[in-house]
């Protein structure tokens, strides 16, 4: 009988262990940038074609951008540089894979002051390399936002407003970028 009683106690054991899970989540590598960004835009016309511009911003990971400097190199009418021309804000979205690949998503967005009610949005997807481990937040480097960008409003200019995605690349520090 007591073997018996030992036995059931056994399987009893064996069934509730057999319940829970033993699978440990996969340890997270997290990246944060910052530093100025270059953005190149491609299509529009007449003034829509002169919004290039710098841009400086941090993000840990995911989040919104914490921009500390924005300049057009050449606003042309839809925009007016300067500290109240305008307004930017945007989201990052940095995925690190396990060989220090990083992808994601950004968002970025200027709104004109002066003229009032020109909006430039931009949308893309962001690639660049880490340096961090499960155990330390990396520094992305050689980031490149790929991706279209459209201007609405077309306030004090009919050509400030394009509708139609065009393309734009946006790359980390000063160096030349091309499409990855």
């Amino acid at each position: 009988m007591k073997k018996l009683a030992c036995l059931i106690v056994l399987a009893l054991e064996l069934a509730v262990c057999g319940c829970g899970s033993n699978t440990i989540a996969p340890a997270t590598t997290n990246t944060s940038t910052t530093g100025s960004w270059e953005t190149q835009l491609n299509g529009g016309t007449d003034q829509s074609s002169l919004l290039n511009f710098v841009t400086s911003f941090s993000v840990n990971t995911s989040g919104p951008l914490s921009i500390t400097g924005f300049s057009f190199f050449n606003a042309g009418k839809c925009f007016a540089n300067g500290v109240n021309g305008s307004t930017e804000s945007g989201t990052a979205t940095l995925n690190t894979g396990s060989a220090g690949q990083v992808t994601g998503t950004l968002n970025f967005t200027v709104v004109s002051t002066v003229p009032s009610g020109n909006t430039l949005t931009l949308t893309g997807n962001l690639t660049g390399t880490s340096n961090g481990t499960p155990t330390t937040t990396g520094i992305l480097s050689n980031g490149v936002v790929v991706g279209t960008w459209t201007l609405t409003g077309g306030a004090g200019d009919a050509s400030c407003a394009v509708s139609n995605p065009q393309p734009f690349i946006m790359c980390q520090g000063s160096n030349t970028c091309t499409v990855p």
